[in-house]
């Protein structure tokens, strides 16, 4: 793989480990990094996080043209963001949605995911852990894409 896989977070996820432990639990952003890098093996891991709407799109911008594969936790911007969709749409490579909570167990207005219509892939409810298995997923996905 010579293009790296990108990992991108949105709004509050900076507060992991602190905000709501008991939804969220309390494993750290860092922590998610580290289970991302181990996850990726020998694939480049560009791995980030923001608060804003505008960065976040700047990030998958990049990402169109300079990733092999995307993981993506849009976070709040997931429900009501138009513009993270519409630049979702651009992406032409493997990408996944994740939430570490099982979304559709949780109050309705999280029940309707503007981004699953155009991610190849959606991943909720395994916690922070399942970052490494969304991450091993996408690095085969890649290769399935490459073969």
């Amino acid at each position: 793989m010579t293009k790296p896989i990108y990992v991108l977070n949105g709004p509050n996820l900076n507060r992991l480990g602190h905000r709501e432990p008991e939804i969220y639990g309390r494993v750290t952003l860092a922590e998610v990094e580290a289970i991302c890098r181990e996850a990726g093996g020998d694939a480049d891991i560009v791995f980030r996080q923001t608060n804003s709407e505008q960065q976040l799109i700047d990030w998958i911008h990049e990402a169109i043209d300079d990733s092999a594969g995307l993981l993506i936790n849009p976070a709040a911007f997931t429900f009501y963001s138009m513009a993270v969709m519409d630049a979702l749409k651009m992406y032409p490579h493997p990408m996944i949605e994740f939430h570490i909570t099982n979304v559709h167990k949780r109050e309705p207005m999280y029940h309707k995911s503007l981004v699953s219509a155009v991610a190849t892939a959606v991943m909720a409810g395994a916690g922070a852990r399942g970052y490494g298995h969304a991450v091993r997923l996408l690095r085969d996905l890649v290769a399935e894409r490459a073969a």
